[in-house]
């Protein structure tokens, strides 16, 4: 993927991952697109980043995302590269389970994203450089057991990815998956499984420049988890993430 001369989709890019992305890729010389639900932290993006373009999108409604496709497309016919990255995280506790936190997660995580994908899909088919980046997460390798639907919803996008890549294969779309590690936005956080969003955002356009074909870019803070099973250390790996559930179930 190319870092610059695009016109780039960004969900979620009202804070957090999306703001930053937005806005490395926006000083990078990309003419960038931020979408989310809420039209006051899009506007608070926007303006911080003169020229930056914004529009609302709830991806959990299927309708909606229809119509946000045909107005993205029609406002920026240019449109070549989607960043999947809206996503919400719920703590669950299963022996209880609250159907409406699993129909939030599921429809904001993955029918949002995959539907989206499939709306624009021609279009970026159109253009002679495209691409799809999903971020996902390096809990979709081990997960945290307190967060099960949301940790489902990421492996389901990588295994989604994987299928999207290989029927892609021979068209002008690259298809690329982020599966960040824990991401602070406070910048002084961080501990061994965690990086503060300056420096994941910086990571990953360094680790995008350097491997302008790259399929998958893992920052050094998401390898403990992302490669656990090739390791061999994957029970160790998973009790440590889940070792204070391990507590309080005792």
């Amino acid at each position: 993927m190319r870092l610059a001369g695009n016109t780039i989709l960004v969900t979620g890019g009202g804070s957090g991952i999306g703001a930053g992305l937005a806005a490395a890729l926006h000083r990078a010389g990309n003419q960038v697109v931020i979408a989310g639900r809420r039209q006051d932290a899009l506007e608070s993006v926007a303006r911080r980043h003169p020229g930056m373009a914004y529009l609302p999108l709830d991806q959990s409604d299927a309708g909606a995302v229809r119509g946000f496709a045909d107005e993205v497309v029609r406002r920026h016919p240019r449109l070549n590269v989607l960043i999947n990255n809206a996503g919400i995280m719920r703590t669950e506790d299963l022996r209880a389970p609250d159907p409406d936190v699993i129909g939030d997660v599921i429809s904001t995580n993955l029918l949002g994203p995959l539907l989206l994908t499939a709306h624009l899909l021609p279009a970026l088919r159109r253009r002679p450089s495209a691409a799809v980046v999903n971020v996902t997460s390096s809990l979709a390798f081990v997960p945290k057991a307190g967060l099960p639907t949301y940790c489902a919803t990421k492996a389901a996008m990588h295994s989604y990815t994987e299928s999207l890549r290989f029927q892609l294969r021979d068209s002008s779309i690259r298809v690329i998956e982020i599966p960040p590690p824990r991401v602070y936005t406070d910048a002084t956080a961080g501990d061994d499984y965690g990086v503060g969003v300056e420096g994941f955002v910086r990571d990953v356009v360094s680790l995008l420049a350097s491997r302008p074909e790259a399929d998958e870019v893992v920052v050094d803070a998401a390898t403990l988890l992302r490669f656990a099973e090739r390791r061999g250390d994957y029970q160790k790996v998973y009790a440590a993430v889940n070792y204070e559930e391990s507590k309080g179930t005792q």
